[in-house]
């Protein structure tokens, strides 16, 4: 699970806190048990818009379907050609006429 942002942190306190605040201000209550349950409402709504505030763009994955990135075009590797100088192509010309037969190995 990834961890909370410090806007998600942010909003889910003050949740809490003005919500306990009015809930016990309207309510006017005074017994342990209604503070209790205002107290664990207030938590619930408080979890409940952190966990709903808008994540960035990066992190969402699931709710919004991803457009896949255009596929790189090949690379075509360039080899340079060799060039032919004198002496090599003598060299070549003067062993293709007499080619020399080795034994096989072995």
């Amino acid at each position: 699970m990834p961890r909370p942002t410090a806007a998600q942190l942010a909003y889910g306190s003050c949740t809490v806190i003005f919500s306990t605040l009015a809930m016990l201000l309207l309510s006017q209550t005074s017994s342990g048990l209604g503070i209790a349950v205002i107290t664990l409402s207030a938590l619930a709504l408080g979890l409940l818009v952190a966990v709903t505030v808008p994540l960035p763009k990066r992190v969402r994955s699931g709710s919004v379907a991803a457009v896949p990135a255009p596929a790189p075009a090949p690379v075509q590797e360039r080899v340079p050609a060799q060039r032919e100088t004198a002496s090599v192509s003598a060299s070549v010309s003067s062993a293709s006429v007499s080619a020399v037969r080795e034994p096989a190995g072995p």
